[in-house]
């Protein structure tokens, strides 16, 4: 994997700097997990929105980091009329609040979470995306 050196932020990243940094760890993602990929949108948002927190029953809009929303590969069909795009979202007050908590680089913990996202994608289990993350998917 290759690592970026650690961004010098005077004040909290915003948005476009999350957006920056995401397309940055999409680059360090293994291709044969990424050319499945290409039709999920990135999104950066400061928060999970009122419905997600009451579906995923969350106690603080802090307590989720990333999510994935769509039909993940396995349960896919050539014969589903889809509607909606699938989508990974990364949340940045909570990812913000996880790196000050934990003093990890930033971009690192923007990467774990796409990884994370993305697995859901696929339908992987936590232990499939520890390892992708790890090995670099080998």
């Amino acid at each position: 994997m290759t690592q970026k050196p650690p961004r010098p932020f005077t004040t909290p990243p915003t948005i476009a700097d999350f957006e920056t940094m995401a397309e940055e760890a999409l680059d360090t993602i293994p291709r044969e997990l990424l050319s499945h990929v290409g039709n999920v949108l990135i999104r950066v948002e400061d928060f999970p929105d009122e419905e997600t927190e009451r579906d995923m029953e969350l106690e603080s809009p802090f307590d989720l980091l990333g999510l994935y929303r769509g039909v993940d590969m396995t349960r896919q069909s050539v014969i589903d009329v889809r509607t909606d795009f699938d989508a990974i979202y990364l949340y940045r007050r909570p990812i913000l609040d996880y790196w000050c908590e934990t003093g990890e680089d930033l971009f690192h913990v923007i990467r774990h979470v796409l990884i994370h996202e993305i697995g859901h994608h696929f339908g992987l289990s936590d232990e499939d995306m520890d390892r992708i993350e790890t090995t670099g998917g080998r």
